[in-house]
């Protein structure tokens, strides 16, 4: 990509027309290096774009930009653009990835709506990674699944990132008074002193599950060896014992006291539930507001680790009754998540408590 671009660059690269192009950037939104349409105005267009999506007006836009650069530092938080773009087959050549493969991770990965076909440089070493795992063995629907459990995750990661910074660092920075320049200067401050422990930390969580996932995984091959599990056709067909549990009206009890203290009771419920199903070897596959599912290796440690979770939640003040299902037997993994008819019988279980 060459270093100045045109408004014809931008509108074939964004979709928009030169027009309003035009306009947005004789309002200061685009070309404010110098004057200069530079690939950093892409990330400008695409920001633009959400905004007015999402309902704010090119007015506000301006007046943001105007007195908070607000537009400007996100912009700068974001990496260099790459010196040249590919397209999606180009980049599959490149990396030696066959391009059906490639062009379901894209779009498995949510890549296609985000970025398009305008590939860099980093987007072909995962290409390359994606080669390698298929020369490794993983057929594609493999691949596919594990494209779609990393960008789930990391998606949602990346969202809380964002989401406590400005809750906890730049809202709570507002409320003790700081404003204007002031504001501006000690959120950029804590946020460089964030930004380069996002991935360290990112790392350091991941290899902590990795090692309790291949103690699991162990387990699991010495029970194959030892004939205690059944041999299936189907990939992904595991013998678990799995739990839905929840708050019993817990609707009715956040209309009586209010979001904010629903949400405390909330939040201890959730932390008994966590440690313990870790306590009882199980695995906390999701959680939708009150309700969580859980699996364990064998139904005694689900039994137990209900009974505790039961005996905990009575001690605690203002939590309502505890409800929960379960049932044993097999389930298939997919997505990082379980499905089958034994997962929906632990379900309506719940349900019918």
């Amino acid at each position: 990509m060459p270093d100045e671009l045109t408004l014809g660059d931008l509108a074939r690269y964004t979709g928009e027309p030169e027009e309003r192009l035009a306009e947005w950037r004789s309002r200061g939104l685009i070309g404010t290096d110098r004057d200069r349409l530079t690939p950093r105005d892409l990330e400008r267009v695409r920001l633009v774009q959400l905004s007015l999506r999402h309902g704010i007006s090119l007015d506000t836009m301006v007046e943001a930009n105007r007195t908070q650069r607000l537009i400007d530092r996100y912009v700068e938080m974001l990496p260099e653009p790459s010196e040249r773009t590919y397209s999606l087959a180009e980049a599959a050549e490149i990396a030696g990835l066959d391009l059906d493969v490639a062009r379901t991770m894209w779009k498995n990965a949510g890549l296609a709506a985000q970025q398009g076909e305008e590939l860099r440089d980093e987007d072909i070493e995962a290409f390359r990674a994606f080669k390698t795992y298929s020369d490794a063995g993983f057929p594609l629907e493999a691949l596919a699944e594990g494209t779609r459990v990393f960008a789930d995750s990391l998606s949602r990661v990346a969202e809380m990132e964002s989401k406590l910074f400005h809750f906890y660092v730049h809202e709570r920075l507002k409320a003790q008074g700081l404003s204007g320049d002031e504001l501006i200067r000690v959120t950029d401050a804590a946020g460089e002193m964030s930004r380069p422990l996002l991935e360290p930390t990112l790392l350091w969580f991941h290899r902590k599950a990795w090692e309790k996932a291949i103690r699991e995984d162990l387990v699991m091959h010495m029970a194959e060896e030892a004939g205690l599990l059944q041999a299936s056709e189907l990939p992904g067909q595991l013998q678990r014992a799995v739990v839905f549990i929840d708050l019993a009206s817990f609707t009715p009890m956040t209309e009586a006291m209010g979001d904010v203290q629903a949400a405390h009771v909330l939040d201890r419920f959730s932390t008994i539930v966590r440690e313990s199903t870790n306590a009882w070897d199980g695995r906390l596959v999701k959680q939708i507001g009150d309700a969580f599912m859980l699996v364990f290796p064998d139904a005694r440690s689900a039994v137990a680790c209900c009974l505790e979770i039961k005996s905990r939640v009575a001690r605690e003040p203002q939590f309502p009754a505890l409800r929960a299902g379960i049932h044993w037997g097999s389930l298939l993994y997919r997505d990082g998540d379980y499905v089958g008819s034994n997962v929906n019988i632990a379900s309506r279980l719940a349900n019918d408590a």
